[in-house]
């Protein structure tokens, strides 16, 4: 059963969890690891940076048409997670990240409905013909669901993830418009049905 989630704009409380779930190291690994520092790597910007930012620094980071961030909130409003899509416009693409950072959530099918929503914005309202994501080759859960999705593995980037201080390769996995515009009404069944 999938649950319903919505995406919407990230407020500063959004931030400040985002922050404190990267602190936790079980989260950390299954995003992008940590420095040499053990602060946790984040994608687009840093949440303890952005939980002071001004209103201008705020706006070049959640307000960049080429890279929309999403708060993943469950059906009644909990902020769960966070979503991003970094848009190509010349090659029709984007690449997808998706982290839930309530650890409680885990297995639990928030993930796959948040990255439907993101599928859904990518082809349906961009009318983008092609979604990837890069996985940690370590993260078997984020590639299985990837998989389940209809993403198909596209090859692999060596060493591009870090890890317990070990350099991990990473599993590129795309989804064109075609493969899911054909699998839509069955991803689409599935999640109502969840959510009835």
């Amino acid at each position: 059963m999938m649950p319903d989630v919505r995406l919407v704009m990230v407020i500063r409380q959004d931030v400040e969890r985002m922050g404190s779930w990267l602190r936790d190291g079980d989260v950390s690994a299954s995003w992008y690891g940590t420095d040499g520092q053990g602060e946790a790597f984040h994608i687009g910007y840093l949440p303890r940076h952005m939980v002071e930012a001004t209103p201008w620094e705020w706006n070049q980071v959640f307000g960049d048409d080429g890279r929309k961030i999403f708060s993943v909130l469950t059906s009644d409003g909990e902020h769960i997670g966070e979503g991003q899509m970094v848009i190509d416009r010349a090659l029709s693409e984007a690449q997808l990240f998706i982290l839930i950072g309530r650890k409680d959530l885990w297995y639990k099918g928030y993930g796959t409905a948040a990255l439907l929503q993101m599928l859904g914005l990518a082809f349906d309202t961009y009318g983008l013909h092609r979604a990837w994501v890069d996985v940690p080759e370590y993260n078997l859960p984020a590639r299985h669901m990837c998989e389940r999705i209809g993403f198909l593995t596209e090859g692999r980037f060596r060493e591009a993830h870090p890890k317990d201080g070990l350099w991990h390769d990473s599993v590129i996995m795309g989804l064109l418009y075609d493969e899911y515009a054909r699998r839509r009404a069955g991803m689409m069944e599935a999640r109502d049905l969840a959510a009835a």
